[in-house]
């Protein structure tokens, strides 16, 4: 079964304009990193899954992984995968390119009756 999602529209004015760089974006209340990696958008988790590291402080490889600034755990962009094989995943998000702009969807929490 498909993951529902809600949508929120991100304000272009606070998304990265320069390949490759990270920044902090905030949706819904929660903090998310976002970054422009060969023309496309992509977000993905504040911290690190192995030890909390704040990812915006680290950066994006030429494979299109972004490295975490503690220990250089690699996570691919497009599905959070650990690329450098210690077994943690990051949680990424889709992003979608409107008429209107980009929109980044989130999984819908809770029951649904």
């Amino acid at each position: 079964m498909a993951k529902e999602h809600v949508w929120y529209k991100l304000e272009e004015s606070y998304l990265p304009l320069v390949e490759n760089e990270i920044r902090v974006i905030t949706v819904n209340g929660k903090k998310l990193c976002c970054t422009l990696y060969q023309g496309q958008l992509f977000a993905f988790a504040f911290k690190c899954p192995h030890a909390g590291g704040i990812m915006s402080d680290g950066f994006i490889d030429a494979a299109g992984n972004v490295v975490c600034p503690l220990h250089r755990y690699k996570f691919s962009l497009k599905n959070g995968y650990n690329s450098s094989g210690e077994g943690y995943y990051l949680k990424t998000y889709p992003i979608e390119q409107r008429a209107d702009g980009p929109w980044l969807g989130m999984e819908k929490s809770g029951w649904l009756w």
